[in-house]
């Protein structure tokens, strides 16, 4: 008689899914405290979310935020910001680390259920402490306060939504974020990919009459075309050069002509989109089919990952948006966590390692730039690896076999719900 012993793989996958022992909750736990309050306790926290703050304060004493060259969101992000510039600086020292961290947070449990992965698990609750305590861009973005941690939050929201068929309020979802931070723009192409063409439609007037709204509002809006779009199109300046992570950056620093940098860097970003867009056809065309977990958020990934490769500047914290994703897709066989290379291009932005100062401080950009080159280049290689979806063998009792798409749970992952 022949049995079928699970893998090592399975075995793995089926001991993260069990609920985590209440050990692992109040470890986890008192990482996000000791982060958020020593965030608190810093003399430069929320730095970057002082320049949208300083905007609505300017809005309230009517000046316009874009006399500010620093301000570079939309109109509609002023709006955003009233709320906290009507808060006492010393109780905001204390909320904003913890909204930071409750975004994030936010973001990671819309990344496990889109995987159907229990957030009680130990893959979840390991996998967020691990996260912040290994990942330097998180303690980063907690100490900054930048409103990237809305983008983290909102895109596996809004994959989660898509998934669940209601892209309407995808759409809401994503546009909402594009009017605090315009970083979700890219994602336009998932809705056209898709031609959820109403989605798309809500995730484009709701920034636009939002911007509106606040442009009435605020004396010479125009500021934001002639001033503030012309800075953030040069790469700001000096300030924002050491951490700039953009290839573009980069490789000028490097000794590369500038010309020759923005060539490499628009070929790597255009071989991403052909990349998502050959990700997207893979279509399970089979009995029940469906297009799965999987394509959404490896397409929206390298979209976001090819903009990142162009955009001026690229913040080591932008990889916050997609890497949730891409960490909860490890609880599918074959996602790219699964392999070792993904670890290794996280490599150069993990915290604990004693680097050379050479690359500390100001030339830490150079090792940014090589993660986010390399997890491009990672998830590009899936997706134009192979133009087939690989189904398996599915038996129900008094029907014939079928065949199951990538995106059904495997049989730890259905316990695991079950515990859930």
């Amino acid at each position: 008689m022949k049995w079928d012993h699970p893998s090592t793989s399975d075995r793995v996958t089926a001991w993260l899914l069990r609920p985590a022992p209440r050990s692992w909750r109040v470890v986890s736990l008192l990482i996000l405290l000791v982060i958020s309050v020593s965030t608190s306790l810093r003399e430069n926290w929320g730095s970057d979310n002082a320049f949208v703050v300083k905007a609505a304060e300017a809005l309230l004493a009517g000046i316009s935020p874009y006399e500010d060259k620093r301000f570079l969101y939309l109109p509609s992000a002023v709006l955003m910001a009233v709320p906290e510039a009507l808060v006492p600086q010393s109780v905001l020292r204390w909320l904003l680390p913890v909204g930071m961290t409750g975004l994030l947070g936010l973001g990671w449990w819309a990344a496990l259920r889109l995987f159907s992965v229990p957030v009680r698990s130990r893959f979840a609750v390991g996998g967020f402490g691990l996260l912040a305590l290994a990942y330097k861009p998180y303690v980063n973005l907690v100490l900054i306060g930048n409103w990237t941690a809305i983008s983290a939050a909102a895109l596996p929201v809004a994959l989660l939504l898509a998934h669940r068929r209601s892209w309407g309020a995808a759409g809401l979802v994503v546009g909402l974020a594009i009017a605090c931070k315009p970083m979700l723009v890219p994602i336009g192409l998932l809705f056209v990919l898709a031609r959820q063409w109403r989605g798309l439609a809500v995730a484009v007037l709701v920034p636009v009459g939002m911007s509106l709204a606040g442009a009435l509002l605020m004396p010479s809006p125009t500021l934001f075309f002639t001033k503030t779009l012309p800075f953030l199109f040069q790469g700001q300046d000096a300030y924002a050069l050491p951490w700039d992570a953009s290839p573009i950056a980069v490789l000028p620093r490097l000794g590369i002509p500038e010309p020759v940098a923005v060539v490499l860097a628009g070929a790597g970003a255009l071989a991403g989109l052909w990349a998502a867009w050959t990700r997207w056809r893979r279509v399970d065309t089979g009995p029940g089919g469906d297009a799965g977990e999987l394509r959404l958020a490896e397409t929206a990934c390298m979209v976001m990952l090819a903009a990142f490769l162009v955009s001026r500047p690229s913040f080591d914290h932008y990889l916050l948006v997609v890497l949730p994703l891409l960490l909860a897709s490890g609880a599918r066989e074959g996602s790219m966590p699964r392999t070792p290379w993904f670890w290794a291009a996280l490599v150069p932005q993990m915290a604990l390692i004693p680097w050379p100062s050479e690359l500390a401080h100001k030339r830490r950009a150079f090792r940014d730039c090589a993660t986010l080159c390399g997890l491009a280049l990672l998830l590009a290689r899936r997706a134009l690896g192979s133009g087939r979806v690989i189904l398996k063998p599915v038996t129900t009792a008094g029907s014939p076999p079928r065949t199951e798409p990538e995106c059904a749970a495997t049989p730890a992952e259905s316990a695991s719900r079950t515990a859930f």
